[in-house]
């Protein structure tokens, strides 16, 4: 990182951090993004660096050298939970349903197949695993709905033959936030979705 901030020891320094208070940090360089505080290398370095920092300490040396408010709580629109994990999730229903709902965890890829049958993931109250996550979705005469929260960037690549295949993203995304890929086919069924706000923790 090019002129990184310099550290100053607080009380809390040594505490281990939590993932309220990555979520805030996430939160203060957004900020700082959209004000013209950070460049676009300089907040993606600083935001790889908030995932790798282990104590509050580490965290506070991301933020100290901007103008943002700290005083006010930072409500960021979703929660990160970093893995090493790279095994995908497989999620299956086949003449029946299943749901993903509440605090879950969202793993880099997600695999989900809907055969005469029905899925929802509900993503509003979900922890990413990633800064950008991909979910690939196969749909044969069934149907998947997938809801996402206020502020995350969808990238629907789907394809629907006989069928529709659209999941929307939520207007004005939020840069401290996860990008949600949405891949796979709907044939014969339907893969949607819908924006909602997140859930006050």
């Amino acid at each position: 990182m090019e002129n990184p901030p310099m550290r100053r020891d607080s009380q809390t320094s040594h505490l281990r951090a939590s993932d309220s208070n990555r979520e805030q940090v996430a939160a203060l360089l957004g900020e700082a993004l959209s004000t013209g505080q950070l460049s676009h290398d300089e907040y993606s370095e600083r935001l790889d660096g908030l995932y790798q920092a282990k104590t509050v300490g580490e965290l506070e040396i991301l933020t100290q050298d901007l103008q943002v408010e700290r005083h006010r709580p930072a409500a960021g629109p979703v929660s990160y939970v970093p893995g090493a994990s790279s095994e995908p999730e497989n999620i299956v229903a086949i003449f029946g349903g299943t749901e993903r709902k509440g605090r879950w965890r969202v793993r880099r890829r997600t695999r989900a197949l809907a055969l005469f049958g029905g899925m929802r993931f509900d993503l509003t109250g979900a922890e990413f695993e990633a800064r950008e996550v991909e979910i690939t979705v196969n749909a044969f005469f069934g149907g998947v709905e997938i809801i996402v929260p206020e502020g995350v960037e969808v990238r629907c690549q789907g394809v629907g033959i006989f069928g529709g295949f659209d999941v929307p993203s939520a207007a004005g995304a939020d840069p401290s936030a996860p990008v949600v890929v949405v891949k796979g086919l709907a044939l014969f069924g339907g893969v949607g979705g819908k924006v909602r706000r997140r859930p006050e923790r």
